[in-house]
Parts: structure tokens; sequence; C-alpha cells
């Protein structure tokens, strides 16, 4: 197998290692009777709904109070709320492969993610965190989140790579810019088969 030409891989969690979280949040608020941007207008548009979230992500609180101060805003039932809304959140087979890929030839892949609190819900359930992967990044166990440029050298020190050897993957153009502004190559991904096609380009591996 030829040595590819970069060292490290970083890859966004929700909406890269899985489906998209947009139709996730759309069958939710379908299902619970809301407009079908309800929820991601709360957590993004509304200001005190962005602050709980970014709150949430930060760590500064859990999921317990995120899901009866969000249930409030969206007028639904606040029990199990954030697992009710990422219900259908499902693994990407592509993305996946590509990542273990990378790594058998070589590569060092980290996992650098916005997670949600302290709670019952654990979305990385089930995806070998401990043992699939060189470095693993929460936002929450740093009280940073992206896209604030602090977080990203964290995943880069504990991948023990400098910025320019490593690529960062991310769903949400807004995340790749303090990575690009530090010398990270930047994947924004749409479609997997995309993404792992514009990866074997940039790593010359192919990794399906």
């Amino acid at each position: 197998m030829p040595q590819p030409l970069r060292q490290g891989l970083v890859l966004d969690f929700g909406g890269v290692l899985t489906t998209p979280v947009a139709e996730c949040t759309r069958a939710f608020c379908l299902r619970e009777g809301l407009a079908p941007d309800a929820f991601l207008q709360v957590i993004s548009a509304d200001p005190e709904g962005s602050e709980i979230y970014a709150r949430l992500e930060r760590g500064e609180i859990g999921q317990a109070e995120w899901n009866e101060r969000t249930a409030a805003l969206l007028g639904v039932d606040p029990a199990d709320l954030i697992a009710r809304v990422l219900a259908d959140l499902k693994p990407e087979p592509l993305m996946l492969a590509a990542a273990q890929s990378a790594r058998r030839a070589g590569v060092k892949v980290g996992i650098l993610s916005n997670s949600l609190g302290s709670g019952p819900y654990d979305p990385y359930r089930g995806y070998g965190f401990d043992t699939l992967y060189d470095a693993v990044v929460l936002s929450g166990q740093h009280g940073i989140r992206k896209p604030e440029p602090g977080i990203y050298p964290v995943v880069l020190k504990q991948l023990q790579l400098a910025a320019e050897a490593c690529v960062f993957v991310d769903d949400s153009a807004r995340n790749l810019t303090p990575a690009q502004d530090l010398g990270m190559t930047t994947v924004l991904d749409g479609d997997p088969a995309e993404t792992v096609k514009r990866l074997e380009e940039i790593f010359g591996l192919p990794l399906r």
C-alpha cells in the first residue's frame, strides 16, 4: 500500500460519522407536530435556545436542565428530549469504513466533536471511541466548543501532529475556518461518497 500523503485525519461525529443531523431533527419535529425546522431554529436562531445549547456543548449544564429549558421553548414534553431529538441518528458506513482504512494505512485518526453534556443519553455508544481512534476530543470535557479556535489545538496535541499534517472533516462550514487558520486541510462533508473520494485524493490512498 502507498504511503499516505498526510499523517492525520480528524473527523466530526454528528453528520460525518453518522447520518445527517438535520434529517434526524426534522423527523423529530414531524413526530411532535412541530414545524420541520422548529428544533434547529430554537438552538440556532432563538437567543435563549442557542445559549442553552452552547452551554450544553461546553459541559456547563447537563442534559436534564437542557431538556427542561429547551422543551419549554419548543412546547413539548421534556422527558428524554435529547434522546428523542436524535432517535433517528444512525452510523454512516462509508465514513466509518474510510476512517478505519486510513488508520490501517498508518494515518492517525481523531474525533473532534461538540458533545451533549452529562446525562443518560450517550450518542457515542457503540462507535468504538476507546479502541478505534487515536484521539477523542469532546467539547464538554474541555469547556470549549467548535468553532471556538481553542479546541482545535487540543486534538492536534493528542495526535502529536502539526496542523499542516492533518485533514479535518466537518459537515458545518463555520467549523472549518479555525482549522484552516491553523494550517489544516479541510473538507466540508455533504455526501459521504464524495467526501471519501476527496479524502482518497488528499491522502493518496484507497479508502473504500
